[in-house]
């Protein structure tokens, strides 16, 4: 008589999380990255490659 293999484990199941969205802080909630490049801190030429890059077309 042979006898059957072992079944393998089960990965867990992500649990239910029934707290309340809206009491977490997002990342739109802060002033972090609203309309800010990293790293054009006081750059004239960052400057004027934002102005350049931002101009409407009707400014050409």
């Amino acid at each position: 008589m042979t006898s059957a293999p072992a079944p393998e484990p089960r990965a867990a199941k992500p649990a239910l999380i029934f707290d309340d969205p809206l009491d977490q802080q997002s990342s739109d909630d802060t002033d972090r990255g609203w309309g800010e490049r990293p790293g054009s801190e006081g750059d004239s030429a960052a400057d004027l490659k934002r102005f350049l890059d931002e101009k409407p077309p009707h400014h050409l």
